[in-house]
């Protein structure tokens, strides 16, 4: 086996797809990608593995495919947009601007978007071909499960004081598993569980505690009654 290492640091921004699986096609290779887009990588790190070969590649050739800049960007990168969302709302939810309306106007998008990634079959590991069907590529991935957590997980933490959230929060999570396939729902079920503890820690007043735990898709307003 063969490491590559980056010559120079930053962000991964994008991969060459193409380029990276004719490099291992010339030299009857498998290139193993050992970071995730979006990952901050020093100089010599391990970024590719090689494996088998009838010739050793050039290393340069091997990095060349793969971006680095500054920093991340969503062209391939969807989770660095997730990230941005879950930024503004906790940065709403702050003491200092202490505004939930407008973290549950970001939650929407949110929504939106894990429906979305939902719906896709996400193995967290891809192994890609050439045209002859030979495996030449095998980049990671984020599962749905990194995608949850990332949506969930600081806002739940930032938010779990506010009614207003709690409920949103909730009306998400019961809405992905009526939407999203049985097998997406443990990780699902783990986050309603997280945001149940939650409520339970921040309200010690019982009434205040069961209308925390109302899911509610306008936060305060827009329960759906029977």
């Amino acid at each position: 086996m063969l490491r590559v290492r980056a010559v120079r640091g930053g962000a991964i921004q994008a991969f060459d797809v193409r380029g990276l699986v004719a490099e291992a096609a010339r030299h009857d290779c498998v290139l193993v990608v050992t970071r995730l887009i979006g990952d901050f990588v020093p100089p010599g790190t391990v970024l590719v593995e090689v494996y088998g070969g009838t010739s050793r590649p050039d290393p340069v050739r091997v990095t060349g495919p793969i971006a680095l800049g500054a920093e991340r960007t969503i062209e391939q990168d969807p989770a660095f947009a997730l990230r941005v969302l879950v930024d503004i709302a906790i940065r709403a939810l702050s003491p200092a601007v202490n505004d939930p309306t407008t973290a549950v106007q970001v939650i929407n998008y949110i929504e939106w978007f894990l429906h979305t990634v939902g719906e896709r079959h996400l193995p967290g590991r891809y192994v890609l071909a050439d045209g002859d069907g030979a495996a030449r590529l095998v980049l990671p991935g984020r599962d749905w499960e990194g995608y949850l957590q990332l949506a969930v997980c600081e806002i739940r933490d930032h938010g779990g004081s506010s009614v207003q959230i709690c409920r949103r929060l909730r009306a998400v999570l019961e809405g992905l598993l009526e939407a999203l396939s049985p097998g997406q729902h443990p990780s699902v079920r783990a986050e309603m569980s997280l945001l149940g503890q939650a409520v339970e820690r921040e309200f010690a007043d019982p009434d205040r505690r069961s209308i925390a735990q109302q899911a509610d898709v306008q936060g305060i307003g827009g329960v759906r009654r029977p």
